[in-house]
This record gives C-alpha cells, structure tokens and sequence, in this order.
C-alpha cells in the first residue's frame, strides 16, 4: 500500500467522509487515492485556503475530524489561516501537505520549504500553527504517525495538526508494509470533585443570602453539547443565562431566563444584568476582547468569578477566578447541578428583564435597507435547526444583536484570529458535515467580494448554502474606527459588481434587493430552492451598530472613550 493510500484508508476508519483541497503534482498521489475512496468525497476548492476554512466548518457542529490538504510550498502555506483559525476556535482539524523530496532539501528544488539556503521553514510555521506537526521520514510510520496526529487534534481543547508528506514517498514502488487503523482513543476531561463541591459551596451561599448568580456561556459549552445541562442548571435554580456571540442560542433566546448576548455589540438587558450580579459562572469561554468590552482590567471587580473551561491555559489568563474547574462543559455543569442540588431546594421565580428591554427599535434612515431590519428578517424567517454564520465585520453586530435563536439553531461568528471571509468559505464545510440543517451565511460585502469565488465550489458539488451579503460598498469597521479615532476617514470605499449577477453566471441563484420585502421574498425563494444562493442586500450607510466599551451601557462608554481622548490631547 503506498503512503497516500494507506492515510485515505486510516482517515476512512477515523470516521472521515469529506476531505478539501486544492490541486498539485506533489499530492497527485493523494488525489487519486480519494478518488478510489468508497468512503471520503473529495471537494476540490479553487484556493487552498477556502479548504482549509471549509475543513474548519466540517469540524464546527460535529464530533468529526476536518481534513484539508494542498501541494508543497505556495499551496501548503495557503492553508495557514484556516489552521489559525481552527486553533483559536477549538476545532479538530488534520491538514495534509506534501513536501521536498528529502534528498533535495536545500540544493535549489523548487517549492523548497526545508528552512536550508534561504528556503521559508515550513516545519516551523506549521508547529505555530497547530498543536503538533509532524514531518514522516518514513513510509512504515504512516499508520502510526496519522493515529497520533488524530488523537492530538481531538485531545483536551481541540485544534489542528498537520503532516509533512515528502516526494521521495509517494513513488509508486515505495510502500508502507503493515498498515493498521486509526484508534481514536481520546480521555474525556472531567471535573475534579473537589473542585465542584466548592463550587457548589459559592453558589449555594450566594443562593442562601439572596446575592444574584449570572451563567455566562460561550461556543466551549456548544460544542460541549451542555443545552440541557445548562438550561436545567438554569431553571432549576432560576439563574439567569447570557452568552458570548458564540454561546448564542445555549438556550432559546425567547426563554424568560435568557438575558441575551454580552459584548461590546451586545444587550443592554445582559449588560445590567451582569452590573448586578454577584457571581458569575462562567462556561466554556475565553474572554476575548470584543466579549470583555476591550480587555478592560477593572470588568469583574466586586464580583467572585467560577470560569470552567476545558483548556487549564485559558483560566486566568488576563481575569483570576476565584475558582477554576478545568474540564469539558456538559460533565462540568452537570455535577455543579447535582452538587448544588444538596446543597439548595428549588428557587423561587427570578424576575429578569428580557432582551427586549431596551427595544431594539430601528429608526428609519436614508438610503436602502436598514441592516438592522435585515438581521431581523433573517431571524425570524430562520428554519428549526438552522446555522447561521457570520463572517468579520459590522454585519455581525447586527446578526448577534437583531437575531434571536430558538432551540436548536446555532450562530457562529469568526473568532479570535478573525480572518475576513473565514466563514464565507467555512459554510461549504458545514453544510457537508450536516446536510439536514440549512446553513445560512451573513457577510459583508468586502468578505464576499474576497473569497466568494468559491461559489463555483458550491455549484460543482451541489452545496445548497445561502449567502446574504450586507452590501453598503465600504469597510463598515474601519471607517468607523478611523473616524472615531482620527477625525476622517480615506480608503475604505469601493465600487461593487452586482454580486446576484455574478452568482447567476456561476450557475448559482442570484438575488439583488433594495428593500426588506424584497428580501423577504428572495430569502423564502431560497430556503425552499435548496440550491446554492447569493442574495446581494443593498444596505443604507446611515445605520451604526448597538456598540459599547463599557458594560454600563452605551453614553457611558461614550463618555470614558471622550475622557481618555482629552486626557491624551
């Protein structure tokens, strides 16, 4: 058995059915090994770093590995945001590359990426990327390295690994001799008992002395599967629950305990609630700036942080918690529960003021469509267990604030690393890995415009996902910012082709609107067309995004951003 196939036939019994990638000779090999596959179907994306999005998307809402792989050098090195990304969002993924003939590194073969005479190190710059890259020396190591990658992509906090395949081994005579199947054989992490009773121990005085308790909950209890566990950790003991942009959706939004969403483009009503409250227990998130109001030091004083999360680098990393519990989410709440159950009866009715309780109104404005009418449309016109994504910019404050999930569907923003179209690529692989779930994408029109040639992808292989482009012909964000920071603003405009067009002639569906009702008709035309669709959205300039630095609402952030800008002048 030669090295690519015996790695097609290792990932075919680890459970793997999809795998992206871009062409080139050095992995032509490998092509053909998927496509003898019985089992994985090859999607052949037309840059590789849309595979590695895809493959990123692939692992987003399961409990399988993304695979991507690419030719050596120029190809191999596209795949690094997608890795990036599966390493700051917590997804197991298995990147492939090929690599030098080992005899030639250094000695002037092209797409030489060995580190030696002025070549690029890939070695390096994968290991910075993933949690462990692998270079095989050896075809009789294939088995063994692919098991130990797969089993490092899934242990603790998931992420990516990668493997180095080099020309030299995939000569039609070298072979792999004894092959053997992948055992994914991955230790849960569970809480320690102790911990948990002296968890049990804060909350169930807090309860007693009738200080408030808030459940903060981000895309570690998601992917955690934690719903139930904390929905009946929340009704139970009447705690009300906010979420990370990521955590949208841990529980009904519509639910009298959801408080809704807390960031810096979040609910006023989560804001207040987190004013109030005394302990926050804190679930399956790391603190990242837009969900901590800018890194502020000062967030939690005079509160008792209990952070749980499944990666004991991510506790206390920038805030101390009082207690910390490192260990899965669903396992994690479900003994607080049963601990604090002993502890506590049932609580009486908590009076919490819901996520309408600043309104959410939209003012009209000039121009098109308010973006903030369009997330609303979105939202309620979403079908039961639908995904929606949003990639990075201002369109997102606008989908995490306007949009309310209902039970079952999800929302997924670009995370940490934020790459600009990460998402517009990534729902191609989530639609694959859960063709039953409508997937449905929010983008700016400068991420759209940056990667949505892979809209060819989606036709080729038949992917029914839909793209709604919030279309204004700027950079939302960074006009913003500049305006807000240096008085004016320059670069950030540009001239647009009509992206429904365009979408037509790929052999997609495409919609151009000017107005919600307008929209309203193309997106039922495509959640009932079940082919891929892009609906180009023309969106007034006028509209800012609900947008605070601080958890104390709105004029007062304001007024410290006005206070800092004095005191520097």
């Amino acid at each position: 058995m030669q090295v690519y196939e015996a790695l097609v036939k290792g990932l075919e019994s680890a459970g793997v059915d999809t795998a992206f990638g871009g062409n080139g000779e050095n992995v032509a090999s490998l092509m053909l090994a998927l496509r003898h596959s019985r089992r994985i179907r090859p999607i052949m994306t037309r840059h590789e770093q849309a595979a590695s999005f895809m493959a990123c998307g692939y692992a987003m809402y399961t409990d399988r590995l993304g695979v991507c792989f690419a030719t050596v050098g120029p190809g191999a090195f596209n795949l690094f945001s997608g890795l990036a990304v599966a390493l700051s969002d917590s997804y197991p993924v298995l990147a492939i590359t090929g690599y030098v003939d080992l005899a030639w590194r250094g000695r002037g073969a092209v797409n030489d990426t060995s580190g030696l005479n002025g070549t690029p190190d890939s070695q390096a710059m994968f290991s910075a990327t993933t949690k462990k890259s692998f270079l095989l020396t050896h075809a009789g190591d294939t088995s063994d390295v692919l098991e130990e990658a797969v089993n490092i992509a899934f242990e603790g906090r998931p992420g990516p690994v990668h493997i180095h395949v080099p020309q030299n081994l995939t000569r039609e005579k070298v072979t792999t001799g004894d092959y053997h199947d992948v055992a994914v054989n991955v230790a849960p992490v569970l809480p320690d008992s102790e911990e948990v009773e002296a968890i049990a121990d804060v909350l169930a005085g807090a309860l007693r002395d009738g200080r408030k308790i808030v459940v903060l909950a981000g895309f570690g209890a998601i992917r955690s599967h934690a719903e139930k566990a904390v929905l009946g950790l929340a009704e139970r003991f009447q705690i009300p629950v906010m979420t990370t942009l990521d955590g949208k959706g841990i529980i009904a939004e519509t639910h009298p305990l959801a408080v809704g969403v807390f960031s810096e483009s979040g609910h006023a009503s989560a804001w207040k609630a987190f004013r109030e409250a005394d302990v926050v227990l804190a679930v399956g998130n790391s603190f990242s700036q837009h969900s901590t109001f800018g890194l502020r030091p000062d967030l939690f004083d005079g509160k008792k942080l209990i952070q749980v999360n499944i990666a004991a680098s991510e506790i206390g990393k920038f805030y101390v918690p009082a207690h910390r519990l490192v260990s899965d989410a669903r396992p994690a709440v479900e003994a607080i529960g049963d601990a604090l159950a002993e502890r506590a009866g049932p609580a009486e009715p908590a009076r919490v003021e819901g996520q309408d309780y600043e309104a959410r109104r939209i003012v009209k404005l000039p121009g098109e469509i308010h973006p903030g009418r369009l997330a609303q449309q979105i939202g309620r016109m979403l079908p039961e267990r639908a995904i929606l994504l949003a990639d990075a910019g201002a369109h997102l404050a606008w989908l995490g604030y306007y949009v309310d999930l209902e039970k079952g569907q999800n929302f997924r923003k670009i995370g940490a690393f934020g790459p600009m179209a990460g998402n517009v690529n990534g729902a191609i692989g989530v639609k694959l890995a859960q063709p039953d779930r409508t997937v449905v994408v929010g983008c700016g029109d400068g991420c759209y415009a940056l990667a949505g040639f892979e809209l060819l992808t989606a036709v080729q292989y038949d992917v029914p996902v839909i793209w709604v482009i919030f279309n204004d012909d700027e950079y939302k964000l960074v006009k913003l910012y500049q305006l807000a920071t240096y008085g004016e603003s320059a670069l950030v405009e540009y001239q647009n082709p009509d992206f429904a067009a365009y979408a037509r002639l790929c052999g997609a569906d495409g919609h151009r609107v000017t107005t919600i009702d307008e929209f309203e008709d193309a997106f039922r035309t495509a959640l009932g067309s079940g082919r891929p669709t892009v609906i180009d959205a023309k969106i007034t300039r006028w509209a800012l995004p609900h947008y605070s630095t601080s958890p104390k609402g709105v004029l007062h952030g304001a007024w410290e951003t006005l206070e800092k800008r004095l005191r520097h002048e």
